[in-house]
């Protein structure tokens, strides 16, 4: 897996917005390479990164809240912090609630591991998944008995304890553990696409903020900077963004230079 390039967990920047700064972002530090606390116990990852990016380019001063991912939803709407980068998909059931910038990570595929490559994920099968998850979500309409973690690694404990047949997640999450547990866990069936790709979540009310956030995402997709952070902390595999903004093979896209470290 990628080298772990520490991000500062706060961005202080001269504030050109109407903003009230500083912009506080939560994310939920337990789903790399999306989001982890590093060993010097901050916010990093592939969320942190490209919000540090983001918020440099806006000229917003921003800086990282940790929350858990059960109530990031609701913190954000009790104004607890003003956005949430947390690998958060985008759906039509979370823009009910809040909004969304453009994506800046390409709708990624989610896939089932468990102890056998023959476990059955069928109607009479048992699935953990995170909670308030597309996956969680996918489980249940599935017809398969599923069973809810409060974070991601307590989902593949309980295959490997032996309370759950299988595990669903992010592909992207499961691909390193499956790598590395040395033939423990397989993958099981075809990858399942799900959701809209992974954006940043703000309050229905923040249209200013979403504007000047989605101007930065912009420029980051045109000259390769979002590439070359999915480049950076993401095994091969991972989707990345074509000229249009579509999800293409890392063949086909264009990867720029990353950003030089302040």
């Amino acid at each position: 897996m990628k080298k772990m390039f520490i991000a500062a967990a706060t961005l202080a920047l001269t504030a050109g917005t109407a903003f009230a700064a500083p912009v506080r972002i939560a994310s939920e530090g337990a789903y790399p390479p999306y989001n982890l606390v590093n060993d010097s116990g901050d916010l990093d990852g592939f969320d942190i990164a490209v919000g540090n990016e983001v918020c440099k380019r806006a000229e917003l001063e921003c800086v990282w809240v940790k929350n858990d991912w059960d109530s990031i939803l609701p913190n954000l709407k009790s104004s607890n912090y003003d956005a949430i980068m947390a690998g958060m998909s985008i759906t039509e059931e979370r823009q009910q609630e809040i909004q969304f910038t453009q994506n800046y990570f390409p709708p990624a595929a989610s896939a089932y591991a468990a102890l056998s490559a023959d476990t059955s994920v069928a109607e009479d099968a048992v699935v953990a998944a995170q909670t308030a998850t597309i996956q969680a979500a996918h489980v249940a309409e599935s017809g398969a008995t599923l069973l809810e973690f409060a974070t991601p690694d307590e989902t593949v404990s309980a295959v490997r304890n032996g309370e759950a047949d299988a595990v669903f997640a992010d592909k992207d999450f499961l691909e390193p553990i499956v790598t590395e547990s040395n033939g423990e866990l397989s993958w099981v069936g075809d990858d399942v696409p799900l959701g809209g790709g992974i954006g940043i979540g703000l309050r229905q009310s923040d249209t200013e903020l979403r504007d000047q956030m989605n101007a930065a995402l912009t420029e980051m997709k045109e000259d390769g900077t979002l590439n070359a952070l999915i480049e950076e902390w993401f095994i091969e595999g991972a989707m990345y963004f074509g000229p249009d903004g579509e999800a293409v093979e890392k063949a086909d896209a264009e990867i720029g230079e990353l950003p030089a470290a302040e």
